[in-house]
């Protein structure tokens, strides 16, 4: 006995009519030439049919085939139809629909756009530190000094910081899905060209990697903004943790992969690889994302309502208001601390190789595979903050609350580990404290990183990319004034000045600007006191520990700001 399909009938649209339309199972609507299949099963007289339909759009109609399951066996052939299959008109009256939509149809989109997010955020991270693995033996190739691979290292930062602002009121104004498509291709071009850049000369260097900068620049950006339109409050915190832990993970990789690649084909290799990325990602970036809900043409119903119930106005932004922006109060509560924040968070992800090889002597395989650990730590508590916030949050406790609870969580832990950096007198705790460090500073993903969807939803691209402003030129001075402090110790007088200026701006901003704001009298600090307090922040001797005694002042700073001033709560329409 054998089992086969048998095909029962062939339509094509008006002239199928089933006797009773069937149930609306809500299917989307589909895109030419693609095939949509369901069972049908029949109930009459206490026996049960089920019968596979196939329908495809073609573009010039709607066609479907109806088949059966059947099992052929001897039987005899006979005039009529016997009664036992004899189906009745009112067979049709209990109609079942089971939709056979394979499951990675079913998932829910705006989980789709967070994964596609998370990957490019991967990529963004390999091909960022890839340069912390390779300067290496760039430098020994090229005989650079420490104050020269800070400067390589920090020229990232300058098209970083130039396409910041740019790329938030760009993700506003045209979608997150264009910016954030260009910039992967724009960086991963860039991250191609650094070893013939390389050869060329220094110049051509700096400029490639300024390149590289300006692509990555707009992604946070246009991540923000297309989250903000696909991602419901309740998720939010979880959403973003999810992305950002995208970011940890990359670092992971490119610290794994960097020194196998560059012993078995050389350091040129690992930008030529991890760069060419970026193609694969960019095409299945164009297949399946939507800068908004509204132009997801397949977004079910049920997925829709659940995005749009706390939604807020989807008209495109023509116009950003600067002034009222830069008049509340919370903004320069995220521009400070985000300051605050990236200053230590940088320094660790461009210095740290470099600081297991000088100070912990380690090899380049062993400084590549132990930062893995730190980064790692910071992936798994970045998503663990993520869950704790949004339960919080559903268990009724107020936003602004649980956001300067994993803020406060975010600078006072990194704080605490790396002032035990000096006391440790082990190679194993001192990992331990830096991993433990960045792992305490994932939980910032739940708290400043989140805040920008919180207060201005609408301009949440523009709003990060303001605060991230303040970040990268963190970034940018922070890891230039780490290799002259090295370098030069206390006669680098540019470190302690940069070091000096931006702490000052950092308690000014404190002291003054916000107050002022807020129409209030408080940590009214004189010219003198405010640098008394940077020089207590500033002993420079040459030494990691000075590098470490900087980021610890900026967090302390950073901690107090954010629970003076910040808000969760919605205050730009």
């Amino acid at each position: 006995m054998n089992t086969s399909r048998a095909l029962l009938y062939s339509f094509t649209d008006p002239t199928f009519r089933p006797l009773k339309s069937p149930p609306d199972i809500s299917s989307p609507k589909r895109r030419p030439r693609e095939r949509l299949n369901f069972r049908v099963r029949l109930h009459a007289d206490h026996r049960c049919c089920v019968f596979r339909v196939s329908a495809r759009n073609s573009g010039r109609g709607e066609t479907g085939k109806v088949y059966a399951d059947v099992k052929s066996e001897r039987y005899e052939i006979v005039d009529s139809v016997p009664e036992s299959v004899k189906l009745e008109k009112d067979a049709l009256e209990d109609v079942v629909l089971d939709s056979t939509m394979p499951w990675w149809e079913e998932f829910p989109k705006r989980w789709v756009i967070v994964i596609l997010c998370f990957s490019a955020f991967l990529l963004c991270n390999m091909d960022r530190v890839n340069m912390s693995i390779a300067i290496l033996p760039m430098s020994a190739e090229n005989n650079w000094n420490p104050a020269t691979v800070g400067l390589i290292q920090s020229s990232f930062f300058w098209g970083y910081l130039l396409t910041q602002i740019a790329g938030g009121i760009w993700a506003d104004k045209v979608g997150g899905k264009k910016v954030l498509g260009f910039g992967v291709i724009w960086w991963s071009v860039a991250t191609i060209l650094t070893p013939v850049a390389a050869k060329v000369g220094l110049p051509f260097l700096l400029v490639v990697r300024a390149f590289m900068g300006i692509g990555e620049g707009v992604a946070m950006p246009a991540m923000n903004n297309i989250l903000s339109k696909w991602v419901p409050v309740s998720e939010r915190s979880r959403s973003l943790a999810f992305v950002y832990s995208g970011m940890y993970l990359g670092s992971v990789t490119g610290l794994a992969f960097s020194p196998f690649l560059i012993h078995q084909y050389g350091w040129p290799s690992v930008f030529y690889s991890f760069g060419s990325l970026g193609t694969v990602w960019f095409a299945a970036w164009l297949s399946k994302a939507h800068s908004s809900p509204h132009d997801d043409p397949q977004l079910r119903p049920a997925e829709k309502k659940l995005i749009f119930a706390n939604s807020f106005s989807k008209e495109p932004v023509e116009t950003i208001p600067w002034g009222l922006i830069l008049s509340k109060a919370p903004v320069w509560a995220l521009i400070v601390s985000h300051f605050c924040h990236n200053w230590g968070t940088f320094i660790l992800l461009t210095w740290m190789p470099t600081y297991y090889n000088q100070v912990l002597k380690f090899n380049l395989t062993e400084s590549s595979l132990f930062c893995v650990l730190p980064w790692l730590t910071m992936a798994f508590s970045a998503n663990l903050g993520g869950w704790i916030a949004d339960t919080l949050v559903s268990k009724g406790l107020s936003v602004t609350t649980v956001r300067k609870i994993m803020q406060s969580i975010g600078f006072l832990g990194p704080a605490f580990f790396l002032t035990q950096l000096s006391h440790v007198d082990s190679p194993a705790m001192a990992v331990l404290c830096m991993a433990c460090s960045q792992g305490t500073d994932a939980f910032s993903q739940s708290g400043l990183y989140s805040n920008h969807q919180d207060i201005a939803p609408r301009y949440s691209g523009v709003l990060l990319g303001l605060s991230n402003t303040a970040g990268v030129l963190a970034g940018v001075l922070g890891t230039a004034a780490t290799g002259y402090i090295l370098q030069h110790g206390k006669n680098s007088s540019l470190a302690f000045i940069t070091a000096e200026t931006m702490i000052y701006i950092a308690i000014s901003c404190v002291a003054h600007s916000l107050p002022s704001l807020l129409k209030i009298e408080t940590l009214n600090l004189t010219t003198s006191e405010s640098r008394a307090l940077i020089h207590s922040l500033i002993a420079f001797s040459g030494s990691w520990d000075d590098v470490f005694k900087v980021s610890v002042g900026l967090y302390l700073v950073g901690t107090v700001v954010w629970n003076l001033f910040s808000t969760g709560e919605k205050i730009l329409d």
